[in-house]
């Protein structure tokens, strides 16, 4: 049962075995009730005739009982004494009184002799029942009953065959008020019969149609669940061999499997790129790293054997890019690994400020532009969109020819830093890769003035992370743009 396929057909076949039997049941008792409803008619029907001839005072003798084979039919009077009865008719019970022997001591109609007789019924009860009063409005003389006839069940031995029979009790009284009450059966084998045979034959189908149910199910199942294999098979084998760039087939239906295929070639595709990713920035970081080692060793080596050559301010500038640059690889590397900003509420006016104060070294002055009146606050870490205003002017002042502006404005529940220079720009091609790690313009490729190349991509990667966004554009005067976009407050909060 671990299969998918065998959990369908098993689930499958008990959904329709449940659904047969039940549907088998109601076809059941829907015929049965049918048929002995069929039989109540008839008796009633054989009973009325009786009726209608006692009704006209037909006397005893020369009642036409009808198909007393098929039909049995008992008269009593208001005595219970049997006064007609069936010739064939030997026991009967389930009608009130066993007695199926007319009394010679009953009148027929007119003064009449009593009616035709049988055997005495081999039943448990055999006293004569009187059936009494039982509220039901008499009939008028020379009348029947217009009541619902009284319906039983019991049995009725006719001409030495026992068999079960449906009763219809019917009143009638006579022109002289003397109230008779006829008794009529309709035989219920032809109903057993057909219920029995329906049954047999429902019985005898449900195994060969649920099997027929199992069989499809699994069929069906095992053609549709083939894909899937297909596409577990070709993951173990990217797996095994570890090449992300191998595809998992994709199979032509539009269902939720082709869904699936496609989805998983999507994920394969982005952790190809990012497996793509990492190994790029593994290889530049070594390639970085090893050029301020490279040259702080070789420094070293000649102070060591020299010591009047020896380069101290390029050794401290060389441990300083060395400083910067695993602070951006580890900065990178807790980014990558998905760690959360911590969130608090900043003004991004006076955070824009205190950095600009703080930089005295620049070989450009910075112009800050605060709009006053506005909320320019904003959610997340101080140190990481420090970092990114640092980055910024770092990027602008390393461009710009003779100025450098940074504008802080507010507007549709975002806050905007827009750091300016007036450079020769960022070509429209290249104004998504520069934000890419370890990518250097043309002209910023030297190692003294154009650094790592990773300030623009931490830059993206903390706006990115703090739900905001940074671009670069052309700026009114030519040169660069970057404008960073975060929620405000209110908006975040």
């Amino acid at each position: 049962m671990r299969s998918v396929r065998a959990r369908a057909a098993l689930g499958a076949t008990l959904v329709v075995a449940v659904a047969l039997v039940a549907a088998g049941l109601a076809v059941i008792l829907v015929l049965r009730g049918n048929l002995t409803d069929r039989a109540d008619l008839e008796a009633e029907v054989a009973a009325r005739e009786v009726a209608g001839q006692l009704a006209l005072d037909v006397p005893y003798p020369d009642l036409d009982l009808g198909d007393e084979d098929t039909h049995p039919v008992r008269v009593t009077d208001e005595d219970g004494r049997v006064v007609a009865v069936s010739d064939d008719l030997e026991a009967i019970t389930g009608a009130g009184s066993s007695q199926v022997v007319p009394d010679p001591s009953a009148t027929a109609p007119g003064g009449g002799e009593h009616g035709r007789g049988g055997s005495v019924g081999e039943d448990d009860d055999d006293e004569a029942g009187d059936d009494g009063d039982d509220g039901r409005d008499r009939p008028a003389r020379g009348e029947v009953s217009s009541d619902e006839p009284d319906i039983t069940d019991g049995t009725a031995t006719v001409d030495g065959d026992r068999a079960d029979y449906r009763f219809a009790t019917v009143e009638a009284t006579t022109s002289e008020g003397v109230t008779l009450t006829v008794q009529a059966g309709a035989p219920l084998a032809a109903e057993q019969e057909a219920v029995r045979s329906v049954r047999d034959a429902m019985l005898a189908g449900l195994p060969a149609l649920l099997l027929l149910v199992a069989a499809v199910t699994w069929l069906v199942t095992r053609r549709a669940l083939r894909p899937v294999e297909g596409i577990r098979g070709e993951l173990a084998a990217i797996t095994a061999s570890q090449d992300l760039r191998r595809r998992v087939p994709e199979p032509g239906s539009r269902d939720e499997i082709a869904r699936l295929a496609r989805t998983t070639n999507e994920t394969l595709t982005a952790l190809e790129e990012s497996v793509e990713r990492q190994r790029r920035f593994v290889a530049d970081a070594s390639h970085e790293l090893r050029s301020p080692i490279a040259s702080l060793r070789t420094q070293l080596e000649v102070g060591a054997a020299h010591p009047e050559l020896l380069d101290v301010d390029g050794a401290v500038a060389d441990t300083v890019r060395l400083q910067a640059l695993a602070a951006d690889l580890l900065l990178l590397a807790r980014l990558d690994a998905g760690e959360r900003p911590a969130r608090a509420v900043l003004d991004l006016g006076a955070l824009v400020r205190e950095e600009v104060s703080q930089r005295t070294c620049d070989r450009i002055p910075v112009t800050v532009s605060v709009a006053e009146g506005e909320a320019l606050e904003a959610g997340g870490s101080r140190g990481q969109l420090a970092r990114v205003v640092g980055n910024l002017l770092d990027n602008a002042g390393r461009h710009a020819e003779s100025s450098v502006t940074v504008a802080v404005t507010a507007g549709r529940g975002r806050v905007r830093v827009a750091v300016t220079d007036d450079g020769t720009g960022v070509p429209e091609d290249e104004r998504e890769r520069i934000f890419e790690r370890f990518v250097r313009l043309d002209d910023a490729r030297s190692r003294d003035d154009g650094g790592a190349g990773l300030g623009l991509a931490i830059a993206r990667d903390v706006a990115t992370r703090h739900g905001g966004t940074l671009t670069v554009g052309t700026a009114p005067g030519g040169g660069a743009v970057f404008t960073l976009e975060l929620p405000a407050a209110s908006t975040a909060a």
